[in-house]
């Protein structure tokens, strides 16, 4: 199977978009507190708000994909986030800052599915196989825009702005050239989509839900490496230096790991369930071996596992979601997966830091392994009441 060019265009598309977004939200907390003389908690609010707006974003996103196509959806949320970005370039004090980032949480969470969706009804032959390729987009972005990120902000934050718009200008660019393409053809057949939007049949959405549940336990023991696992290295010894080490790990073995497990994947590429359960397994015995960690080797070998963990897992979801969504609400499925992650993401920091301050870490890991747990359970039942060949 060749990789359309239009899903090609918009992979690239979100390897651009998420490097722009990366360049600030390692950012965020430092420059409120820092810049703007506010507290981390005050700093902790505005971030969990915007978390909320992308979760708002990524459900109207999902819907206007279904409804005016992803062409304007995209172009809808970039023009947003460019207007933001304008504003960050020139009011960027309290309390136009959080305002500026809410907004550009919302367009960015209207993006995101509505790329996942678009790259779905351009090639639907193309299963896990397309999903994979926006993981890999997604993390390649991740990695180049905090990277770069640091950087730039040691010279001037504003400078962080202008690269952040800049980049956007140049994600509209390529959308505007590329991605407007008739797509009808996979969301309007004989149900269309006034009737898909009132299917009788809820088992598939059940499904979905279910499996969303799953997928925001996962993300929320995932984000403890972003914040209470981050704090606990530094009170052992390990350096801020070899901390972001970490991530490089992450970031180069996402790209440098898919010849690894593309033999497996290959061979169960159909048994999806099957995936997710080995990686909630992996993540499980990330989560064991780095509750002992006192030393920076034990914290990489426990990196190294959880990200072979999410490898198996990230990449499955949206790809059980798009099988699940009947004709017309393509976009509204991958909405809501994108809002169950983003919902993980935000109340991840506060489960797990309210876990510490009452007991301990080694309660936190512990937690973090039975929410996994948790998560066998509904992966187990998600597909009980649909048929074998919808997962």
């Amino acid at each position: 199977m060749r990789m359309p060019k239009i899903v090609k265009m918009l992979i690239i598309g979100m390897a651009i978009n998420i490097t722009g977004s990366s360049f600030l939200w390692p950012l965020n907390t430092i420059y409120m507190n820092e810049e703007l003389g506010k507290s981390l908690s005050t700093a902790g609010i505005v971030l969990m708000i915007n978390a909320f707006g992308s979760v708002i974003g990524n459900l109207l996103g999902g819907s206007l994909f279904d409804k005016i196509g992803g062409f304007r959806s995209i172009i809808f949320a970039s023009i947003l986030n460019i207007l933001s970005l304008i504003g960050l370039n020139f009011l960027n004090d309290w309390p136009w800052y959080p305002f500026w980032l809410v907004i550009l949480g919302f367009g960015g969470g209207v993006i995101v599915p509505a790329i996942y969706a678009m790259a779905a009804a351009s090639w639907p032959n193309g299963g896990r196989t397309t999903f994979n390729a926006i993981y890999l987009a997604q993390n390649l972005g991740v990695s180049i825009g905090a990277a770069a990120g640091g950087f730039v902000a040691d010279f001037s934050f504003n400078y962080i702005f202008m690269a952040n718009l800049l980049l956007y200008v140049v994600f509209i660019i390529i959308a505007l050239k590329y991605y407007n393409i008739d797509l009808d053809i996979h969301l309007k057949n004989d149900e269309g989509i006034t009737s898909a939007m009132q299917v009788k049949d809820k088992s598939k959405f059940t499904a979905l839900i279910l499996l969303c549940v799953m997928f925001s336990l996962c993300w929320i023991g995932y984000v403890q490496w972003q914040t209470t696992i981050a704090t606990y290295t530094q009170s052992v010894g390990i350096s801020l230096k070899q901390y972001s080490f970490l991530w490089t790990i992450n970031g180069v073995l996402i790209l440098a790991g898919q010849p690894l497990i593309a033999p497996f994947i290959n061979r169960f590429k159909e048994k999806l369930k099957l995936q997710m359960f080995i990686g909630l397994t992996i993540f499980i015995l990330s989560y064991v071996i780095t509750s002992f960690a006192e030393q920076f080797t034990m914290f990489v070998v426990g990196m190294v596992i959880l990200t072979f963990g999410e490898m198996f897992v990230w990449p499955a979801v949206p790809a059980i979601a798009n099988k699940l969504a009947p004709k017309g609400r393509m976009g509204a499925y991958q909405g809501i997966v994108n809002a169950s992650s983003t919902i993980g993401k935000a109340f991840g920091p506060v489960v797990g830091g309210v876990i510490v301050d009452m007991f301990d870490m080694k309660m936190m890991f512990y937690s973090m392994i039975l929410l996994i747990l948790i998560g066998y359970y509904f992966l187990y039942i998600y597909d009980r009441g649909i048929s074998k060949q919808d997962t």
